[in-house]
């Protein structure tokens, strides 16, 4: 009975190892996900800890990360606090919320409707044409606008919900902008690093 109860304690232990090295949610990440309310708190750059995270490289979600109650909750979350009165954004990226994961939810300007959508293990594959000058803002830089070069016509690459399929779309515009800032989030790139 004594060496049932070993390996049972073994087994979980290196199930709850597995589950956080090979891209499982942390414990941290499940705690802000799970606890903060509807509306997130959206890091800044004024705070060095939340600078940290900013500056962070993210990592992609794994499929059946994507297929659980948590990403949905994530996902529904980071729209709510884009869109809540007090950020009234365009997109907003995992690492902004304190999930340094390959996560965006982006208005769609592109769309009929206008809607936000959330893009997990995002990635832009092409850029064309030249780049614009424009301005942009953002949630983690309060008090601060800039022009920014950026293309108006790109290709993203992401991992399609429900079906988990690995997706390539073209998007131009304004919406290519708003894919460009988020997407450089990931990558611990801020705006501000653009500008002279």
């Amino acid at each position: 009975m004594k060496t049932k109860n070993v390996f049972f304690l073994a087994t979980l232990a290196a199930m709850i190892f597995c589950s956080c090295s090979n891209g499982g949610w942390s414990r941290e990440e499940l705690d802000i996900i799970r606890n903060q309310g509807e509306v997130m708190r959206v890091l800044t750059v004024q705070d060095p800890a939340d600078s940290a995270v900013l500056r962070a490289l993210s990592r992609d979600i794994p499929a059946r990360v994507l297929r659980g109650e948590d990403f949905r909750i994530l996902s529904r979350k980071m729209i709510a606090t884009v869109t809540s009165p007090q950020q009234d954004g365009v997109g907003i990226a995992g690492p902004q919320v304190g999930i340094s994961r390959r996560v965006v939810a982006v208005q769609r300007f592109d769309k009929q409707g206008e809607p936000f959508e959330v893009y997990p293990n995002i990635r832009i594959v092409a850029r064309r044409g030249e780049p614009h000058l424009g301005p942009e803002g953002c949630l983690s830089v309060p008090d601060c606008r800039g022009d920014v070069l950026r293309h108006r016509d790109i290709d993203i690459h992401y991992t399609a919900l429900p079906s988990g399929k690995d997706t390539t779309e073209t998007v131009r515009g304004f919406t290519a902008v708003i894919f460009q800032h988020e997407c450089d989030h990931l990558d611990g790139i801020l705006y501000t690093d653009y500008l002279k």
